[in-house]
Formats: C-alpha cells, structure tokens, sequence
C-alpha cells in the first residue's frame, strides 16, 4: 500500500511501526456547533482509511480526540448563556447522531480534553525544563518557537517570513511573536483548572501532542486531519511532541482536501454553510457519503446539489442491479454453459483493478469508478439470451454481489438492502421536490381502474398528470410502480 505523506509531499511506501499493527490518531472536532459537510469529508476518508487497512489486515487502533474547551466553545457558552462543558456535551451527542447516520465507524478510543488536564500540566512543564517554554508573570505559558530548530518543517514555511508578517501585541508577555499558548490563565466567565502558574486552562495545540502520546505510543504511524490542520495545529504539535519526547510526533501525515460550495470556499460570511443535517433533510445520508467518496481524498470537491443528484443517480442504478441480480439468481434451472473467457477476464482484471485502486493512496473515486465496470458487466451479460440463462452467468452474478458487498464493507456504502433502500431514495426524492405522496397514489387508483375498465384514453391522461408532477410510471408483472423523475 502506498500513501502520500504530507511531510515528504510524495507517496510512499506504507511501513507500520509494529509489523502487522496500526497506530492512528485523527484530530477530532470542536464541539460548540453542528458539524458542517466539512467534518463529513474528514470523517469520511478517514473511517474509509481504517477500513481499508482493516480489510488488508492490520490491527489498526483508531483515535480520534473531542476538544471540549476550547475558545469557541467559550463564547458560544456565553452567548447562550450556558455552561460551557454541557454546550460541549451537546455537540458531543450531535456529532455522534450525525456521523452513525453516515455510517461512520467508532473510534477505538476518543478522548476528551478534559480528562486530560494532569497530562497538559506534565507535558507543559516537561518544556518548561528543557527550555522550550516558558511562564509569564500573569500565568500564561508559551512554547519558545525559536528553540525547535524544525519548526515549519511540515508545512514548508520560512520561518524567518513569519517572523516579519507578526507583532507582539501591547501588554502581551511573548518573547517573540511567534511564540504559541500552551496555558493561558484564568479570566472570568471561563473554566479552569488548578496548575503550577494558576488557575487557567489549555491552549488547543497541546491537547493533541498530550492525548495522543498517552494513549499511543509515538511515533504514530498515521497522524491526519484537513489541510487547514496543517499549520498552524499539527505544526505546533510535532514542536511541542518532538521537543518534549526527543521521538518523531508521526511517521506519516494524511491531510484530506478542502469542500468548496458552488465552487467557492464554504464560510458563514457567505451564507453557503451546509451543515451535515441540513443536508440530510434532503438527501439520504448514504447519497452524502457517496458523494464524498467520488474525488480523491487530497483532491478539493465541489458541493452542488447537481453533483448530489448525480451521486442519488449513480446509487440508485447500483443498487437496481443489487436487486434485480438476486431476482435473476432465484431461478431454479441453469444451462450448462460456461460464459466467454473474455468475460471471466474482464471480472478478474475489474477485481484486481479495485484493490489496485485502494492501495494507490486509498483512491476511492477510482474504486468507485471500478463499481460501475461490475455493473456494466452484470448488465451486458443480462442482456445476452444465452449468457444469461447458462451457469456461467450464475456464478458472475454470485461473483459480482459479493464483490460489491466486500467492497461496500470497504467503502461503508453498498451495503443495505436494496428494496427498502430504493423505496426510501424515491422518498426523500418526493419531499425533496415537493410531490404529493397522497396524491399520486389516489391518481394511481384511479389509472388502475381505467385500466380495468379499458378506459385507455382515460388511463393516458393520469399518466400525463403524473408526468407534470415528475412522476413516471411502469407497468409490471407485480402492478404498478412509480418514481420521481
């Protein structure tokens, strides 16, 4: 497997620490608002991650932190008039609402800045005695940049640019502007805790060098998160990591891409915030993860409710095919043909291409393109009247299925049942375009018994009322069937 590294800015060659074994920590969310499709992306490729390394079978321990006091947090608190840590708490659950509705796996362990307060205090006065931080008379605590001789080094910045770019402000007790919180001290209305340099609380970049250091063992084997982590969040934390341990913080850095919004960047300024729930009023979750997974991880993607459409499409035709090939699979009697070699080929290479495609830098939007080579097959061998009927076209099928349940397992899409997954999409399809459910089953009736009646001009014109409503119309064996345009 190979995955790009960030600090190296190539791809290499996947080597755990401990053979067979997995380390990894993910920074986790801010808890004071809803998570946006942002978050989705980031929880996306990084639960697709563990999945993959899962599937090729490492024993991966998956981390991921909840900053729970934090400045945001601390305003949001006061703006509500709330306590800070149930406002927390709060988010906390809604997180977890948000992400098992897009079948996001549990992390094995997901600490909590909170209860980790002793281990910041440790952490904070390691550096104070090995002369990379240093207290202030007011109790705050800062992280000496200047003494970290790789500072930058995994962002890439001169740190001599920065240094020109920044001022200390008056009354600020920073040797050098580039300096960095690791304990700010007490001010009113906020939550603190008992230290060495007063009461205070911690600056966000040390939760994650103290947290992740306590619960795995550094180097991390991954470390990862957005690319707007990259500096100043996980700098910091390899300087505080590094300087305090004398380790590597990670061996590898994986950063996923930026959501823009009708081509431009998401932000509140701009009204095109999309939080995951708002997005869920509308499309089914699984559609949102689809989506998610149809541009590589470091690749920008462009949320659109016209790239969602597409992506609804896209599952409804695959999931089609799910059922329809357990129909035909139900059939009793197979001739004894075997399908074209070319045929069986074709499957092989579309299988060994998948698992090519994910250990290219997990590149999901190439697996994905390799789930419609499977359903164009299935679909090219139903539409042979002898492939179809032979025992060949039985065992592609079987083949095809379970491939699509292995790799859906992988990807954390595929993998519901299709009839009650297709009847939910035409669902939230409805609402979402404002179609009346009762109605169209009331002209539905209505048809049914022109038809009956031989009432075809009659049977036609409901039909064309359907139409003007977005609904189509298919007679089957079974009775009638409809759906949204």
């Amino acid at each position: 497997m190979q995955i790009y590294n960030t600090m190296t800015r190539k791809k290499e060659q996947f080597t755990p620490v401990e053979e067979g074994k997995v380390r990894m920590y993910v920074c986790g969310i801010t808890a004071y608002d809803y998570c946006h499709i942002g978050h989705a992306r980031s929880a996306v490729v990084f639960d697709v991650l563990v999945r993959y390394l899962r599937h090729i079978g490492y024993d991966v321990t998956f981390a991921r932190n909840f900053t729970d006091v934090d400045d945001k947090i601390i305003v949001r608190a006061n703006e509500n008039g709330e306590d800070p840590m149930a406002l927390a708490e709060r988010f906390i659950q809604a997180f977890y609402e948000d992400m098992d509705r897009l079948n996001i796996l549990r992390a094995d362990l997901e600490p909590k800045c909170t209860e980790h307060i002793p281990e910041m205090i440790t952490l904070t006065e390691e550096l104070i005695t090995k002369g990379h931080a240093y207290a202030t008379p007011s109790g705050d605590v800062y992280f000496r940049v200047r003494s970290f001789k790789d500072y930058a080094k995994l962002s890439g910045r001169d740190i001599d640019d920065m240094r020109s770019g920044a001022r200390v402000a008056p009354g600020d007790e920073k040797e050098d502007p580039l300096d960095f919180a690791l304990w700010k001290s007490a001010k009113p209305g906020e939550p603190t805790w008992d230290s060495p340099w007063g009461p205070g609380r911690p600056g966000w970049h040390l939760e994650c060098s103290a947290m992740s250091d306590k619960h795995l063992e550094l180097p991390l084997d991954i470390h990862g998160g957005g690319q707007d982590l990259i500096f100043p969040h996980h700098e910091n934390e390899i300087a505080q990591s590094e300087a305090a341990t004398g380790k590597e913080m990670a061996n590898y850095w994986v950063h996923n891409g930026f959501v823009q919004v009708d081509s431009e960047k998401m932000s509140k300024s701009l009204n095109n915030f999309k939080t995951i729930r708002e997005i869920m009023e509308v499309y089914l979750p699984e559609t949102l993860r689809y989506f998610l997974l149809t541009k590589h991880y470091r690749s920008p993607i462009d949320f659109t409710f016209e790239n969602m459409d597409e992506a609804e499409k896209n599952l409804k035709r695959i999931y089609t095919v799910k059922r329809d090939l357990a129909v035909a699979l139900e059939k009793q009697k197979w001739s004894g043909a075997d399908l074209p070699e070319e045929l069986t080929k074709e499957l092989d290479e579309l299988e060994a291409a998948w698992d090519a495609a994910m250990a290219d830098d997990v590149n999901s939007a190439a697996a994905v393109g390799h789930v419609f080579g499977a359903i164009r097959l299935a679909g090219r061998i139903a539409e042979n009247k002898s492939w179809r009927k032979s025992k060949g076209a039985k065992e592609a099928w079987e083949r095809i299925l379970a491939d699509l349940d292995k790799w859906g397992q992988v990807l954390g899409v595929l993998t519901a049942d299709p009839e009650p997954f297709l009847l939910e999409l035409r669902n939230i399809k409805a609402k979402r375009k404002g179609v009346d459910e009762a109605k169209v089953m009331e002209l539905l009736d209505k048809r049914l018994e022109a038809r009956r009646n031989k009432d075809f001009a009659a049977s036609d014109a409901i039909r064309d009322e359907l139409a003007d409503m977005e609904v189509e119309v298919k007679d089957l064996p079974t009775g009638q069937v409809w759906d949204v345009v």
